[in-house]
């Protein structure tokens, strides 16, 4: 049997990792989360609920920067999933050596652990960000990178680390940047279900700029199908690839698309543009299809109908 490691996978898209590669069978998967309360613990304790009775299941609450903390627990592992990161790119700005310390120095203390105990596959969730306002659309992986936020920053960081403990100890190693993922078990603090929540309880929602901002938004079970494929690719030692929907979209028809699904008006608190926010997004997906086979299937329209019919049914 299989085993490997998820390393924030009581998270949003680690969660949905976790339920694909339980499904699959014949797979160990051994959970690392320090349940850190960024946004309510027990949300991602529910993410988690209905394996709990699951033999193939294994869940370390522990920290990524202190592998010594749970020795002999992930023997074996022979993939890393490493999607455990402090997310968000305003709350970058208030905490950058938060930021530095988790997604920096806790991704080396994962790829030393990887080395260590011999792990030959190690996936890591990068992002969007790290491109910048510079970058031309599409956004290509050649494309220089010119970050504008701590977490941005530290992503990019995080891919060099991949880069360079591949080339030094034969590890296969992907990064994969997210565009805007965003589906059931959202973190309460991002755009579509801040909004979704606020415009259900009547109240107004901050909108910073004018609601121009352009986003490729990508659905999180096309996010998980990517992440799946990049581990059974074997082609190359070393890899960036971007996993996204290809489609930019106006934050504005996005809260239309709220409004449609809630059958509710939104209320607007127009707030000054946020320095750290990229301008658009909007992904190449053309290796991920060549490397991958990726294929997005879920529009925006779509996506957003099955998050809300989600929160409704689970009371936020």
């Amino acid at each position: 049997m299989k085993r490997v490691l998820v390393t924030g996978g009581a998270g949003f898209i680690g969660s949905h990792l976790v339920d694909r590669l339980l499904q699959l069978g014949e797979t160990e998967v051994v959970v690392l989360d320090n349940f850190d309360e960024f946004y309510d613990p027990a949300i991602k304790r529910r993410n988690l609920e209905t394996h709990k009775s699951n033999k193939h299941l294994v869940l370390i609450n522990g920290d990524i920067r202190d592998p010594t903390a749970y020795p002999g627990q992930v023997d074996g592992v022979d993939t890393i999933f490493h999607l455990a990161a402090r997310a968000g790119v305003r709350p970058s700005l208030e905490a950058p050596e938060l930021y530095e310390s988790v997604n920096v120095a806790g991704t080396l203390s994962m790829l030393e652990l990887a080395r260590r105990i011999g792990v030959e596959r190690f996936i890591f969730g990068s992002s969007s960000s790290v491109y910048g306002p510079t970058a031309a659309p599409p956004f290509q992986e050649t494309a220089a990178l010119a970050p504008i936020s701590p977490y941005a920053a530290t992503k990019a960081a995080g891919e060099l680390l991949l880069h360079t403990y591949s080339h030094l100890y034969g590890i296969q190693a992907i990064a994969l940047r997210f565009f805007t993922a965003y589906g059931p078990r959202q973190r309460p603090d991002l755009a579509i279900h801040k909004f979704a929540r606020l415009i259900d309880k009547g109240k107004p929602i901050p909108v910073f700029g004018n609601g121009s901002t352009l986003r490729d938004y990508t659905y999180v079970d096309d996010i998980v199908t990517g992440i799946l494929a990049s581990a059974d690719y074997d082609a190359s030692r070393f890899e960036i690839i971007n996993l996204g929907e290809s489609r930019t979209v106006r934050l504005d028809y996005v809260i239309t698309l709220l409004e449609e699904a809630l059958g509710k008006k939104a209320s607007i608190e127009t707030l000054p543009a946020h320095a750290g926010d990229m301008p658009s997004t909007h992904a190449d997906i053309s290796k991920a299809e060549t490397l991958l086979g990726y294929a997005p299937a879920t529009p925006i329209e779509t996506g957003i109908k099955a998050f809300v019919e989600w929160m409704r049914a689970n009371s936020y």
